[in-house]
């Protein structure tokens, strides 16, 4: 077989974490698909017409997943800090949101697709408003996302009623159906805010297309607390009562949970996104994570939005979980650093059911990949790699992004959009923001 048209090679080669490195390795790319993972001379010789990038000293490597996030919420980054969850959000992000455009939506998306591509991210899973235009950024950036409209029991700035909300949906499903790089998924915002009756129907909507229900959830004591109040349930029981837990449903933060509420979420393969430190920064608390592994639960790292973290860098993220959670338990052995990097790649994509096309570097896989340049002083000398990507590495390291087959990144310098551009919109959507507090 001669149609590779692109072949990505470093000094090393992590196919998947958790694994062994190979050295002076590479993927050939058909398309969109890996077509071969080799030692880099065979593949020059196998696919003489293919173009190569070879990074001397850099590590070829599985594009990072970020599991939950609000990408647009860019926008708000820095507008209301050091406030506990529920203050922040019904008495400065909800009001701020009523001010939204689906331009702004849009430029704010883009600005957080320019940090996670700088950052190493190739896939990330969203939930907000003005949908269509998160997608519409997503798909101007070369991502891989999962992505739909965020519901509640009130109007949406974005699409106004339920009926009309249910409308847009539909709408979404049909305009992204067949897109090799988008999935359009279903977001109860929380049971908080989603009256039962609500939570149901979207949860048919979900079935009926074969999409992720993304919900928040148990993120608070105030949200159990609320919970138990309204229903007599903590909220995982609450969806269980619903029959609303399942493969397909995806649950981010899930701090508050019970031995037994993890024993479930696990036997009902639930993917969940663990935010560490938008919970720190929220007082939220901070997620059973390592007794969610132990149980075999599908557990993801993700950023949460710019407004409550305040990046979405994926590098930063993943030495927060190693080191806290090493930290709470008086354990320096418990998450090694090769088990949160395959909770940033392989395990984002098995949260959400794409274990099959991303997360590792095998051929017939989506070619997501990047190149981490491991020249600088804080990479030297490099005993184990997991280690050094986890506890050293900074988003910065990362020298190229590929995703579905397409350079987005070579160089530093993002290709498939303008990043200043989208720095300036975001800078004047911000003081009309800031003039309506």
């Amino acid at each position: 077989m001669n149609s590779a048209n692109l072949i990505i090679s470093g000094r090393y080669l992590l196919a998947e974490a958790g694994q062994a490195a190979f050295e002076n390795y590479g993927i050939a790319i058909a398309g969109d698909t890996i077509a071969a993972v080799a030692p880099t001379d065979e593949l020059r010789a196998r696919y003489p017409k293919a173009r190569h990038l070879h990074t001397d000293n850099g590590l070829v490597m599985p594009g990072l997943v970020n599991a939950h996030t609000h990408a647009a919420m860019s926008l708000f980054r820095g507008l209301a800090d050091d406030l506990p969850l529920m203050t922040w959000l019904h008495d400065h992000i909800f009001p701020a949101e009523q001010r939204l455009t689906g331009e702004m939506v849009y430029w704010g998306t883009l600005l957080s697709c320019a940090e996670m591509i700088r950052s190493g991210t190739t896939s990330f899973c969203d939930m907000y408003l003005f949908a269509r235009d998160v997608a519409r950024a997503a798909d101007a950036a070369g991502m891989r996302a999962w992505l739909g409209e965020v519901f509640f029991d009130f109007p949406s700035p974005s699409h106004g009623d339920e009926a009309a909300g249910l409308v847009y949906l539909d709408e979404m499903f049909d305009e992204y159906r067949e897109h090799p790089r988008i999935r359009v998924t279903v977001n109860p915002h929380s049971v908080y805010t989603c009256a039962p009756d609500l939570l149901t129907r979207l949860f048919a909507v979900a079935g009926r297309e074969q999409a992720l229900y993304h919900i928040h959830l148990s993120e608070t004591v105030s949200e159990v607390a609320t919970c138990r109040e309204r229903y007599g349930l903590t909220p995982v029981a609450h969806l269980e009562h619903l029959g609303l837990l399942a493969a397909n449903v995806h649950a981010a933060h899930c701090v508050q949970l019970t031995k037994d509420e993890i024993a479930l979420m696990a036997e009902r393969r639930v993917g969940i996104a663990h935010c560490l430190q938008s919970n720190l920064k929220l007082a939220s608390g901070i997620a059973p994570t390592p007794r969610l592994l132990a149980a075999n639960a599908k557990v993801a790292l993700g950023t949460d939005g710019s407004a409550s973290n305040n990046d979405v860098d994926m590098f930063s993220e993943m030495t927060s979980v190693a080191l806290t959670h090493k930290g709470i338990h008086l354990d320096p052995t418990i998450l090694p650093a090769a088990t949160v990097l395959a909770m940033a790649t392989k395990g984002g994509a098995r949260a959400l059911n794409a274990e099959a096309a991303i997360g590792s570097l095998h051929a017939g896989k989506r070619a997501d990949c990047i190149v981490v340049d491991l020249s600088a002083s804080r990479l030297t000398p490099l005993y184990n790699l997991s280690s050094q990507l986890v506890y050293a590495a900074q988003g910065d390291d990362v020298r190229h992004t590929i995703i579905g087959g397409q350079l987005v990144m070579r160089d530093r310098k993002i290709l498939s959009f303008d990043e200043d551009e989208a720095k300036a919109k975001v800078r004047e959507f911000a003081r009309l923001i800031h003039v309506g507090r």
